[in-house]
């Protein structure tokens, strides 16, 4: 069976969480989210996975979290979601999916709960 992995190549969790899959002898799919973000579809089935929030997935110390005012509670799911598609630097990373379960690496040995 094949790990998804969304992936940042500069993220050293991201690195640590793929190199722990290889020592493991998992094949991984390696997507590269911030060329290729997940659609709104893909990001809301991996927030139900992960039982979280939009915002619990979210970078908030990136300068457009602070810029589109993504704290402001008054703003619904669907805004959050989208503006994680369009900017997806504010997606936590990395997230691994497998089978039809979800974890968010950020320590590289959370992962292996879903293995």
């Amino acid at each position: 069976m094949t790990a998804k992995i969304y992936h940042n190549p500069r993220c050293g969790k991201s690195r640590d969480t793929l190199k722990l899959l290889a020592e493991r002898g998992i094949p991984v799919e390696i997507i590269e989210y911030l060329k290729n973000p997940p659609s709104a579809d893909e990001l809301a089935l991996i927030l139900e996975k992960l039982a979280l929030e939009p915002r619990d997935l979210m970078r908030k110390k990136e300068v457009i979290y602070k810029e589109l005012d993504l704290g402001n509670k008054e703003l619904d799911r669907a805004t959050l979601i989208t503006a994680m598609i369009n900017n997806p630097i504010l997606i936590e990373r990395p997230i691994v999916l497998f089978a039809d379960k979800a974890a968010l690496g950020r320590t590289p040995e959370s992962v292996l709960t879903i293995l």
